[in-house]
């Protein structure tokens, strides 16, 4: 009987660790598709800074040829470019993060840093869709335990979702907020509210089911591995209708207590 016992464990254990393995496989292949329709906004984020490197630097050669040389000018040239410099770095670590492919790892993170790396990587797609982007993050944000990969992906897939809701929109401004504070029971929260055309009433409860999608070249896996990644992290995913146009995807996610570090 107490053979049976750990057979059964064993089995359950293997089961489990073979469904992880599958989700996490899911999401880096969703990662990808979502990063694949980012691809020109991404190219043109690293660009840019490093197009006013060049420029800086040629501006830099022309001010040290005068006698005497701009010394402040050249100054303030070499300061634009490291400047530019870190920007490229941080668009291409973040890229490179959301790219492996490994196992979940948790850490100490602050979702404000969290949302502020994302928009790196979707600054263009912003501009190229007409949208504003507002962010309302709360100071002095608590940490919470978790991946960073993972919550960047939760964010990026409802960021995109609320781009593309906003296409058609042309009798008022295309708005997109992102917004984090201490929620309820503990918990912290992030909104990502748009002006879009909203939620039918009917898809309300089937959002987040696999496959489910509204999209006609949608998988319907996005909310599905959103939701997912959020359970894993102690919290919980919803959708609600504005009170004027759009809709609003709200999650949850426990702080670090003082035995997770």
């Amino acid at each position: 009987c107490v053979l049976v016992s750990l057979m059964d464990v064993t089995e359950r254990n293997r089961t489990q660790e073979a469904l992880q393995q599958a989700q996490a496989e899911l999401a880096h292949v969703t990662r990808l598709t979502t990063l694949g329709e980012l691809t020109a906004s991404i190219a043109h984020e690293v660009n840019q800074p490093l197009a006013a490197i060049v420029t800086n630097g040629e501006a830099c050669l022309r001010w040290l040829a005068y006698r005497p040389p701009e010394l402040e000018e050249v100054r303030g040239a070499v300061e634009s470019m490291i400047s530019d410099g870190v920007r490229a770095s941080e668009v291409v670590w973040g890229l490179r993060e959301l790219l492996k492919k490994s196992n979940p790892q948790r850490t100490l993170l602050n979702l404000n840093e969290v949302i502020e790396q994302l928009v790196l990587l979707v600054e263009r797609e912003l501009l190229n869709n007409r949208v504003t982007l507002r962010l309302e993050l709360a100071p002095a944000l608590r940490e919470v335990f978790g991946d960073r990969v993972q919550l960047q992906q939760v964010i990026m897939n409802l960021v995109i979702n609320g781009i593309q809701s906003m296409a058609s929109v042309t009798d008022r401004p295309r708005e997109l907020l992102i917004r984090s504070c201490e929620g309820e029971d503990d918990q912290l929260m992030i909104e990502v509210r748009d002006r879009g055309s909203g939620i039918d009433p009917r898809d309300m409860q089937q959002l987040f089911n696999a496959f489910f999608t509204t999209k006609p070249n949608g998988m319907g896996m996005g909310l599905s591995i959103c939701r997912s990644i959020i359970e894993a992290h102690g919290g919980r995913i919803w959708a609600s209708s504005n009170v004027g146009p759009g809709a609003t995807f709200t999650f949850t996610v426990s702080p670090a207590r003082e035995s997770s570090s």
